[in-house]
């Protein structure tokens, strides 16, 4: 069974970064794509960034030139680097994975950003 449990969230001033993590274990095939989503309250769920077997990857408008995903295959973690965060990047952040990026999905980590 795919496992996923994210982790770094936290509270942060704007203009700051954040690392977040996801451990991963589970069948392999669930490498096809792995992403991240997030969800602030009162919102729909919103597409992050993706990232493909092939090691393409997709980013949302909002977070392209601040966010970076990527992965460490040895260690089975994915990674989303996040800079100079703005208020409107609060939101709980869900780890995602699967055939169709979103088969399988962690509890989140709860991201904060202070004005």
């Amino acid at each position: 069974q795919v496992q996923l449990v994210e982790s770094g969230g936290g509270s942060v001033q704007a203009g700051g970064s954040l690392r977040l993590s996801c451990a991963t274990s589970g069948y392999t095939y669930s490498r096809f794509c792995m992403g991240w989503f997030r969800q602030a309250p009162g919102k729909e769920r919103e597409g992050v960034a993706f990232i493909y077997a092939d090691g393409g990857t997709v980013y949302a408008n909002s977070v392209k030139g601040r966010f970076t995903i990527s992965q460490d295959n040895a260690e089975n973690t994915l990674y989303l680097q996040m800079n100079s965060l703005k208020p409107e990047d609060t939101a709980m952040y869900y780890c995602a994975a699967g055939v169709s990026c979103n088969n399988y999905r962690g509890q989140g980590t709860q991201v904060t950003v202070s004005s």
